[in-house]
């Protein structure tokens, strides 16, 4: 594999932690898919991992919950021909995955208020608007 998979900053996924399955794609490939195992999936333990930060553990198990299978987050990667290139795909796919899933949440957003001359020139507006209407439906505009 090409060096290790960086989650985030100076945090890796350790290769011993990685399991790693290949199968028959049914991806492109020709007569070739039949006798070559280039589906790749790459299973990861994230509730036994030490290599992540107690914080971002907690995270990403809450926020992957639903993909997980017995606390095990699995990946499969099969649009490429080659099983290396799979290889690569599933990687990236599982270190994007988790670097979503540990990140902090983000700011609670704050609304801001609307000036009361804003306000005000509104209604005024609306006002002069209404008056102009107003005026249009006398005997003498026809």
């Amino acid at each position: 594999m090409s060096g290790p998979h960086v989650i985030r900053g100076s945090v890796t996924l350790p290769e011993s932690e990685l399991q790693w399955r290949f199968s028959r794609s049914s991806g492109p490939g020709g007569q070739h898919v039949n006798t070559s195992d280039s589906q790749v999936e790459l299973r990861f333990d994230l509730v036994s991992t030490e290599a992540l930060p107690p914080v971002w553990k907690e995270r990403a198990l809450q926020r992957l919950a639903g993909r997980m299978t017995g606390g095990v987050l699995s990946v499969r990667a099969s649009e490429h021909r080659s099983q290396w290139r799979n290889r690569e795909a599933a990687a990236v796919r599982l270190a994007a995955l988790l670097a979503e899933a540990t990140a902090p949440p983000p700011k609670s957003r704050k609304p801001t208020r609307i000036p009361r001359g804003i306000n005000e020139r509104r209604l005024r507006e609306k006002k002069q608007r209404a008056d102009t209407k107003r005026g249009r439906s006398g005997r003498d505009w026809h």
